[in-house]
């Protein structure tokens, strides 16, 4: 099978001549630096090569698990946050019915994402949409103490041992962990679970390819060996000793840094398919936590088109030029629909009559691009050929490849956040948490005065 393509003509040409092959050095040094362990961060490198590492025993273990979540629940509730669930959401979505969740044809169990957030409302709603059904829980967590994952999953492991008994219930709380150390960890022992382990150099924006992303994705029905195939041909075509001209993740990484080198502070990843929504909400999370350092780092925003087209439209063709766009393009999609003709034509449309409704996409793809790059936009493209599981594998490993050399070029450790725990000491002090006396103390003091 052919590889996803990228084109960044219509990027380099808001650039000086030679200015993207100009990042050569640096970007054959940062992938060299990866490749070889010596960047900031190389204790987190598991990823790298992990798809080429993948055993088909292995896979054939998660899809064992998957077929009892399967043949045993009616709904599987995904607890986990960030890295831990957006990577199995971007995969779901993308290769799912858009209406699935109404349908429910009993094929395939609905899958639910919990764990990410601490709405009490959605929480509630969820308790209440699982009361009466079969449902079984993935806890995805390395530690089993992030507030908004443990608090969920208690939930859950009550509700799920109340409906269907502490002995059924064994058998579809699945953990997903650390393996050694955590709460997680003692309770999977404990209880019994079948559990899976997050590898320790494996951070969780990169944990797609490991139980973290498979498991929830075989759950859902799609082939985690596709999936698989496609990430590990992509590591073959971004292997380090690919010429830069034909490593699309070396180019990637050499055209945004140049960019951003004159004033392109944003990049905007835009979709014409709406199943990839949460494909950009991944790779947000990816490049923002990665690169987000030091001061540094362009902002990854996201656009669903043609939708957006009629709100953010106006900003991205007027507004300030600070942004680029990278738009991932779906060359043929899964179905065929053609638009009708009518006798009244009170639209207008009838000389659309016979078209697909892809071809009335792709002209507005096309039109928009030369509109926003007149505007003053550059505009990166990624060609994917259809979206299944082996291209979706590609674009993850493009993705996760290109983000490890990028950040290396800006000169930040791109496998850490240290700037995600800020909040959760406060949360923690405000909250009385016990450990946190004195931070508690001197919060509420400094709120005290405010007010």
């Amino acid at each position: 099978m052919s590889n996803i393509k990228l084109d960044i003509t219509k990027a380099a040409c808001f650039l000086e001549a030679g200015a993207v092959k100009a990042f050569e050095p640096k970007v054959k040094a940062a992938q060299e630096a990866l490749e070889n362990g010596t960047c900031p961060g190389n204790d987190f490198l598991g990823w790298l090569h992990l798809p080429t590492e993948i055993t088909p025993a292995f896979l054939d273990e998660i899809e064992a698990t998957a077929k009892v979540l399967r043949d045993n629940c009616e709904a599987v509730v995904v607890a986990g946050i960030g890295g831990s669930y957006l990577g199995a959401r971007a995969v779901i979505e993308a290769l799912s019915n858009s209406f699935g969740w109404l349908i429910q044809d009993g094929k395939n169990p609905t899958i639910l994402f919990a764990g990410n957030n601490i709405g009490e409302d959605y929480l509630f709603e969820l308790t209440e949409y699982l009361k009466g059904k079969k449902f079984g829980v993935i806890n995805i967590s390395k530690s089993g103490t992030t507030t908004e994952t443990a608090l969920t999953f208690r939930l859950l492991k009550k509700q799920c041992e109340a409906q269907r008994g502490k002995e059924e219930a064994k058998k579809v709380i699945v953990a997903v962990t650390d393996a050694k150390r955590g709460a997680a960890r003692t309770c999977a022992d404990k209880e019994g679970y079948k559990s899976f382990i997050i590898p320790d150099n494996v951070g969780g924006r990169f944990s797609v390819l490991t139980p973290v992303g498979l498991l929830p994705i075989a759950c859902a029905g799609f082939d985690i060996k596709q999936l698989v195939a496609g990430a590990q041909d992509m590591e073959k075509a971004c292997a380090p000793g690919v010429p830069f001209d034909e490593n699309p993740a070396a180019q990637y990484a050499a055209v945004r840094n140049a960019l951003y080198g004159k004033g392109k502070k944003i990049e905007i990843m835009v979709n014409y398919q709406p199943k990839l929504h949460f494909v950009s909400e991944w790779w947000k999370q990816l490049y923002g936590e990665s690169e987000g350092k030091d001061k540094k780092g362009i902002f990854p925003a996201s656009v669903d088109f043609t939708t957006d087209l009629h709100s953010m439209g106006q900003w991205i063709q007027d507004g300030e030029r600070t942004i680029f766009e990278t738009v991932i393009s779906i060359e043929e999609p899964e179905k065929k629909l053609l638009f009708p003709s009518d006798e009244e034509n009170l639209d207008g449309l009838n000389f659309l009559a016979g078209k697909r409704v892809d071809e009335v996409n792709k002209m507005a793809e096309l039109g928009t691009r030369l509109a926003h790059v007149d505007g003053g936009v550059p505009n990166i493209r990624i060609s994917v050929p259809k979206l299944n599981e082996y291209y979706i594998g590609q674009l993850i490993y493009f993705f996760e490849i290109g983000c490890g050399i990028s950040g290396n070029v800006l000169g930040v450790n791109p496998f850490n956040q240290p700037g995600v725990e800020a909040y959760k000491k406060n949360m923690f002090a405000l909250l009385d948490k016990p450990g946190y006396e004195a931070d508690s103390k001197a919060i509420k003091e400094r709120l005290a005065k405010e007010q």
